[in-house]
């Protein structure tokens, strides 16, 4: 498959997963791909295929990003380029309040690849409120973009709660779905930052939301922590697969752990 970088930084991103995926899918065809997790895109830019995608989140400001990337990249990157990666200038460009959707989607990438962590996390009023990163030799390769927007022609690209494309998803479709983890690796409870992200009544929903997949004899992969309760909630009739693999997240004094996560599909190899 080819390579595309994503983006953007995104907790939880699935490249890890890719040659898994290659696994999977190796011997079947589909037809329309959904990802209506889209985050960082990881897997659908992975992907070689021809046909129509259907790609969401319900996050507005990375939908736009992806909207405008894929109808006006060279604005984009006119706009991105004019920022300059210092302190002073990242949280006066974080303090912005724009309207218009290319200065939005600009501001967007740079302050995901100059903040800490790459993280998005905004405060009770909607406003971004993630610190400097400190990236002193930062340097974006626009390139990317490119590569993007040209992936992006043949899709569509909608904000809205992961059903949104519910009643598009035909035979011999696959839906890959990635949701915020609700509950954390390795059997360790839940992680309070997802509670009101992605509750256990949203994990509900999903798993009535891949029984609507089935029933219209399409094809699922979904990927989640493993954990108890989660294998209760999506295990009745597709039993999951466990990677394990190492953590991606940790600080300078942190160390990097083996953790699992389950892969659930009605994929049959």
């Amino acid at each position: 498959m080819p390579i595309i970088e994503p983006f953007v930084r995104w907790a939880g991103g699935k490249s890890w997963f890719i040659p898994h995926l290659i696994d999977i899918i190796s011997s079947m065809e589909f037809n329309h791909f959904h990802e209506p997790f889209l985050g960082g895109a990881a897997i659908f830019l992975a992907l070689d295929h021809k046909k129509k995608a259907y790609l969401s989140d319900i996050n507005e400001e990375l939908i736009n990003a992806y909207i405008q990337i894929r109808d006006n990249p060279n604005q984009v990157i006119e706009r991105l380029i004019s920022y300059e990666n210092t302190e002073d200038s990242y949280y006066k460009i974080r303090d912005l309040k724009l309207e218009e959707p290319i200065e939005q989607a600009a501001r967007f990438i740079f302050l995901n690849q100059t903040s800490y962590n790459g993280l998005y996390r905004v405060n009770s009023s909607g406003g971004y409120n993630v610190p400097y990163g400190h990236r002193k030799n930062w340097h974006y390769d626009n390139k990317r973009i490119l590569q993007v927007s040209e992936k992006l022609q043949k899709t569509s690209i909608k904000c809205g709660d992961f059903g949104c494309n519910k009643y598009i998803i035909k035979r011999h479709d696959l839906v890959f779905l990635d949701p915020p983890y609700t509950v954390s690796h390795n059997n360790n409870g839940f992680i309070e930052y997802n509670k009101n992200i992605f509750s256990l009544s949203d994990q509900e929903r999903l798993c009535c939301f891949i029984e609507y997949i089935k029933h219209k004899d399409a094809y699922y992969i979904l990927t989640n922590a493993a954990h108890p309760k989660i294998k209760e909630i999506f295990g009745k009739e597709d039993q999951p697969i466990v990677f394990s693999r190492n953590s991606l997240i940790g600080g300078k004094n942190s160390k990097r752990e083996k953790i699992d996560e389950y892969i659930f599909t009605n994929i049959r190899r």
